[in-house]
């Protein structure tokens, strides 16, 4: 069920890694990868306008059904002409099934085969979420690639457990399939699920790349499982997608693990992390994560990053930044975010380049475990 208005190919292959650098083609526009990118949960990148997020060089960005579904509800946005003119950003967008912010409900949901009936956290009201609603939500709010609705287990499930997840899975798939009407201007990706169990990610993974979508996601990973497990997911599943396909590692977004899946052949990435640490005062800083609260940064005139172009670099001192976030005051928060989101896209296109010179293991190989 590839869609013709979207297209994947690659430029170029490591020889030495499965680390590949592509071309993905959207209705709004193409993603250079491998790719970094930035969350807008409720459609908008914490602290960040538009033209900051074209400014950082952010090509696609996420949003998340769930949320927009509480506030301020696909109506007001398909009433709006859809995610993109509602938010003022003009390049893709990717929207999340909902389906891990749903599961993360613990002790306000319950799962059944039809979906997922749950209190919302907002006004108390009762919601049922099934892969049609999902589906149907996303379709309302436009984006250009959408989420199937899957169930994420929780790190740890015993085995029966995650099983049951993936199965269900793979049938709300087939559901959301049959539910989806526009195929022509979404791109719907099935998610592989299967916890840190390598048979059920490689069965997940298999029967996945049976429905011939136009994208697959891993999912499931960076739920709580330490670092070393989640590499070593990645490494038995993205072997399994098609290589004529964009493969998405969610909700990952650290140097060490974007690396170690680049070399496994996946291609986009997204994580809250660079806004998140932004609005606690710390910097990611080419590989480092700096606290600018740091005595050592009081007298620091220097930039933040003198290699890096963001507007915060170019303009303020470390010393300034650090004064901000003594004083809490809300600028500095958006400066750093700002710089963090430019760190993390930035250095998935240096990789990027790196793989086009074929200098891949020789730049970034330190960071592989």
């Amino acid at each position: 069920m590839t869609s013709i208005s979207f297209k994947f190919y690659c430029e170029r292959n490591c020889r030495q890694t499965q680390a590949r650098a592509g071309i993905f083609e959207t209705p709004h526009g193409k993603v250079e990868t491998p790719r970094f990118m930035p969350v807008g949960t409720i459609a908008t990148v914490k602290g960040l306008t538009p033209a900051q997020l074209e400014a950082a060089q952010a090509q696609m960005i996420l949003a998340n059904t769930y949320h927009l579904h509480l506030q301020p509800g696909e109506e007001i946005i398909k009433q709006a002409g859809g995610l993109h003119k509602f938010m003022g950003w003009k390049q893709p967008i990717l929207t999340d099934s909902g389906g891990f912010q749903v599961f993360s409900l613990s002790e306000l949901r319950k799962i059944s085969e039809e979906g997922v009936t749950f209190r919302s956290p907002r006004d108390g009201r009762i919601i049922d979420f099934t892969p049609e609603k999902a589906i149907q939500v996303q379709n309302a709010l436009g984006a250009d690639v959408i989420m199937a609705f899957d169930e994420c287990p929780p790190y740890p499930a015993d085995y029966d457990a995650v099983l049951l997840a993936t199965e269900r899975t793979e049938r709300w798939l087939e559901r959301c399939i049959q539910a989806h009407d526009r195929s022509e201007s979404q791109a719907l990706f099935g998610i592989v699920q299967g916890g840190v169990y390598e048979d059920l990610r490689r069965q997940a993974a298999k029967r996945l790349v049976e429905f011939d979508l136009p994208g697959y996601a891993i999912g499931g990973v960076s739920v709580g499982e330490p670092g070393t497990l989640i590499n070593q997911i990645v490494a038995v599943t993205a072997p399994l997608l098609p290589q004529e396909k964009p493969r998405y590692l969610m909700g990952v977004g650290t140097y060490s693990e974007m690396v170690n899946a680049i070399a496994q052949g996946v291609d986009l990435f997204d994580c809250v992390i660079p806004t998140r640490l932004g609005r606690h005062g710390s910097a990611l800083v080419q590989g480092e994560r700096w606290n600018l609260k740091n005595a050592r940064f009081r007298e620091d005139f220097t930039p933040l990053d003198d290699c890096c172009p963001c507007y915060c670099c170019k303009t303020f001192s470390r010393a300034y930044l650090s004064h901000l976030i003594r004083s809490r005051e809300m600028l500095g928060y958006l400066l750093i975010s700002l710089h963090n989101v430019t760190e993390l896209i930035r250095f998935t296109e240096r990789i990027r380049t790196a793989i086009l010179h074929d200098r891949f293991l020789a730049e970034f190989g330190h960071w592989l475990r």
